[in-house]
């Protein structure tokens, strides 16, 4: 590999990786891994809310699963980005703003739990979870499941407007 490549692959690699983590690199034994996957995660959203298609999928790792709101939303990356594609590249993203973020590390820091509550300018508060795993030296979401978080004195009553939606 010539000295070019090589400085060309030392430039990128923090881009690709890093997202903002700051000096010390992916992986590092003296980072902190739940950092690493809190700051993966913000630049998730914020890829999404300036539409940057690019940034946003790079987010996710090989066979990752994307679980949206509605019942019949379990898309593969491919098939999530075929539904997201024509809307960013329209310059429309989405915006969802952490305000609450739980995140538990395996030991191997290999892979990593998260739940976070989410506030959506037309939805209000949602609910994201999700798995990360350290895939090619990089934070990559396997899965991501977006919900909403139902008050239980509502449920009864929603339920009943599902299953009389669904008759």
């Amino acid at each position: 590999m010539t000295l070019r490549a090589l400085a060309l692959l030392f430039l990128l690699m923090p881009v690709s990786c890093a997202f903002g983590i700051g000096a010390r690199g992916v992986g590092d034994p003296s980072s902190d891994p739940s950092l690493e996957v809190a700051a993966t995660l913000d630049d998730f959203h914020d890829a999404a809310s300036n539409a940057d298609g690019p940034r946003y999928f790079a987010h996710f790792a090989r066979n990752a699963v994307f679980l949206g709101t509605d019942a019949t939303e379990r898309w593969s990356v491919a098939e999530f980005r075929a539904y997201a594609e024509p809307f960013f590249s329209a310059g429309q993203g989405w915006t969802y703003v952490p305000t609450e973020r739980y995140i538990r590390v395996r030991r191997n820091r290999r892979v990593a739990w998260f739940d976070e509550r989410l506030q959506n300018a037309k939805y209000g508060e949602v609910r994201g979870s999700g798995v990360l795993v350290m895939e090619d030296g990089c934070w990559r979401i396997a899965q991501y499941n977006l919900a909403f978080p139902v008050p239980n004195d509502l449920t009864e009553d929603l339920v009943a407007a599902i299953r009389a939606q669904d008759d």
